[in-house]
């Protein structure tokens, strides 16, 4: 099992190569690289000692490659701006370096999903029930992962066509995604790391008004089984993810 430290400072991070020298720097587009090629990676604790910094643990993830488990410890570097780290963004493309360290970045993005409180005049809640993915067999707010380019606001309208067919408009007070309209998006946003292997998560959940009768709502066939309208009590207790459990409190 390898143990490592994932110190990162304003996009920059601490990276060593093989014989825990360093700092060591990537080179974005590394193609060739061979047993007898200079490797990578992570440093362990005992090599920062070696380098003097000080940091404080923020969390650790545990992670599987291949069948070897590893341990990453993320922690908070008390340093100026360490402008001889390598940017993070340089170490996903270099064959040099190490897979550990390619994964604790990748696990370092924020995997972005939108979701979309619709409330209708009898103050019910209208909710899916997924027939696939992660919470199969149970019932959530309509929404999904946001597409590159998209603001989560955008992301809620789409998904809610794509899974339920239907067209709904969400308030834009600010007009953070072209002309302001409205005075009210309900707008809640919660961050999580559910498991110590470190997929970070951030949730958009938005709030909109409408009718629907059960006839204009046409779910997806892969991906949802039957959509419903609740009372805001029987939606929290069917409600199985936080991120939709806490946006839908805040109609209490």
């Amino acid at each position: 099992m390898g143990e490592y430290v994932y110190l990162e400072s304003d996009g920059k991070l601490l990276l060593v190569y093989g014989d825990g020298s360093g700092p060591a720097i990537p080179q974005s587009g590394r193609i060739f690289h061979d047993a007898d090629s200079v490797v990578i990676r992570l440093p362990t604790e005992e090599e920062i000692v070696g380098f003097g910094i000080v940091w404080e643990t923020i969390r650790t993830n545990k992670f599987r490659l291949g069948q070897e488990e590893h341990t990453v410890t993320h922690g908070k570097p008390m340093v100026e701006w360490p402008g001889e780290w390598a940017w993070k963004d340089s170490v996903i493309s270099d064959n040099a370096v190490d897979p550990v360290a390619r994964e604790s970045v990748y696990r370092t993005i924020h995997r972005v999903v939108s979701k979309v409180i619709i409330v209708n005049s009898q103050n019910q809640v209208l909710m899916a029930k997924v027939s696939r993915g992660f919470f199969t067999g149970c019932w959530t707010l309509p929404g999904g992962f946001v597409d590159y380019g998209e603001h989560p606001r955008e992301a809620a309208v789409r998904e809610a066509k794509e899974e339920l067919g239907i067209t709904i408009s969400i308030d834009d007070p600010k007009g953070e995604s072209g002309s302001s309209f409205g005075d009210d998006d309900g707008a809640f946003i919660r961050e999580e790391i559910f498991t110590e292997d470190g997929i970070n998560w951030i949730s958009f959940t938005y709030k909109c008004h409408a009718e629907f009768e059960q006839e204009d709502i046409i779910p997806k066939d892969d991906e949802i089984e039957e959509a419903k309208w609740f009372d805001i009590e029987e939606a929290l207790d069917i409600a199985v993810s936080i991120f939709d459990i806490e946006a839908i409190r805040k109609l209490q």
